[in-house]
């Protein structure tokens, strides 16, 4: 058995998905953006602030400035295509940056694919010298664990996914880190 020592980064602690790349969106990349998106609010409709229908509705010039914008939007590929991703939002002037859109297909879970998409929106963050903020919708205890592992903690701030939703999300908060080197 092989134990991960304290000094690896969370992402490292996993085995790696078998030829899964990441990668931060170009305008290239808006087709593959939005596929994996659709799968996601088709499969998790309880995780996210955006509908599947409202996604349907949105042209592909939305989709297009999105994958080009100046946030990181960072997708996972394995053979058969986009299978998870990730974004941050870092609006101006906020101190915090804010984590949406994580999502890995389900025959892909388990390995390591989400904390290597959040470790790499996290340097991101980091780099900018922002706190970074996200919400988690409760009962999602994977996920939950998933952020924590990262130095996620619960804010204790509770409120409905969307509007008239009786679904929660719990907003979570993880200060600026450092790195040296």
């Amino acid at each position: 058995m092989i134990h991960a020592s304290r000094s690896q980064s969370p992402a490292s602690r996993y085995p790696p998905t078998v030829s899964t790349e990441l990668r931060v969106t170009a305008i290239d990349d808006w087709e593959d953006f939005r596929a994996v998106r659709l799968k996601a609010l088709a499969d998790s409709p309880d995780s996210f602030g955006v509908t599947l229908a409202e996604a349907l509705e949105k042209p592909p010039s939305v989709w297009r400035d999105r994958a080009a914008g100046p946030d990181p939007i960072v997708l996972g590929f394995a053979d058969h295509g986009s299978i998870a991703m990730g974004g941050l939002y870092l609006p101006d002037p906020s101190a915090d940056a804010f984590v949406w859109g994580m999502w890995v297909e389900p025959a892909s879970r388990g390995n390591g694919v989400a904390s290597r998409i959040l470790e790499r929106l996290l340097e991101h963050a980091d780099a900018e010298g922002r706190s970074v903020v996200l919400h988690v919708t409760e009962g999602n205890d994977a996920a939950r664990a998933l952020y924590e592992r990262h130095g996620f903690t619960h804010t204790g701030e509770v409120q409905p996914l969307r509007e008239g939703s009786t679904v929660r999300i719990h907003t979570m908060r993880r200060g600026t880190i450092i790195r040296s080197g």
